[in-house]
């Protein structure tokens, strides 16, 4: 029998140390996404810093495809929910614009300004102020912490209303964080400033998922082993629970390369979150 037990919570939960050159990947997502971004404003088809809300940072960016538009995808970026915001993420937007989907992605105001759980709210106002905007199905994704928020969004206490929630085809976490209590047990949580009752509410694992929901959980196979084991633990549970659930594992993939396939129209990732 092995049996395993994590003595350190921080190191279980750092990326950038256990990467090669991780550091390195913060600018290189800014400077591709200002180039996709300038390049889709300039062919017309980009609407950028939509206000959401009266916050700050309540704004986002909506990227139209070419021709007729197949539905909404909407994709929630990570880190942590204390860092980075739209602007580092725009050019993973391609895959699904080439598949002819328009493509929403949300800033939100980050820890310690908000606490989780009025992150997941604010998200779920930015998902419906685009839905009103396009229709059809929606498509949700998101890496990270981002997994955890569209996540959220398909629980039995989603914050979206019936109306936008039925459009919900299809969700994808990728290196979701699907059960939050072990966050309690590191330094992050001085600016995350999760209780045991908010990380108990708002862990998706923890959660009754709504009736006839999908979600894949896609994580790198060279990523930290706790990674793993929250996307492992959320497809596990919610499939006893009703959902129908996906576990892949990406193999040599890390936790800052792991969404690089969005990029590509013809992915296995991007045929799982927007269909065939």
């Amino acid at each position: 029998m092995t049996r395993s037990v994590i003595v350190d919570w921080d190191d279980a939960y750092a990326n950038a140390a256990h990467i090669a050159g991780g550091e390195t990947y913060p600018a290189k997502w800014s400077a591709l996404a200002k180039v996709f971004r300038d390049e889709i404003a300039a062919a017309g088809r980009a609407e950028l810093d939509l206000a959401y809300g009266e916050g700050e940072r309540e704004r986002l960016d909506l990227f139209h495809p070419v021709g007729a538009v197949n539905g909404l995808a909407v994709f929630a970026h990570g880190g942590y929910w204390m860092s980075f915001d739209k602007s580092s993420w725009s050019h993973f937007a391609a895959g699904a614009l080439a598949r002819g989907w328009a493509v929403c992605m949300p800033s939100y105001t980050l820890a310690p300004q908000a606490r989780i759980a009025a992150i997941t709210r604010q998200f779920a106002v930015a998902i419906c102020f685009a839905a009103a905007r396009i229709g059809g199905p929606l498509r949700l994704a998101g890496h990270s912490a981002g997994g955890h928020l569209v996540a959220r969004m398909i629980c039995e206490d989603s914050p979206l209303p019936d109306r936008v929630s039925g459009r919900i085809a299809q969700v994808v976490s990728i290196s979701g964080l699907h059960d939050l209590r072990p966050l309690l047990r590191t330094r992050m949580n001085g600016a995350l400033r999760l209780d045991r009752a908010e990380a108990e509410r708002e862990s998706v694992a923890l959660g009754e998922p709504l009736p006839s929901r999908s979600i894949a959980c896609w994580v790198g196979g060279a990523e930290r082993p706790e990674f793993i084991r929250q996307s492992a633990l959320l497809a596990n549970i919610w499939t006893g629970l009703g959902a129908a659930t996906e576990f892949t594992i990406a193999e040599g993939r890390h936790h800052f390369d792991v969404i690089d396939d969005l990029r590509d129209p013809q992915s296995r990732l991007i045929v799982t979150w927007l269909g065939k």
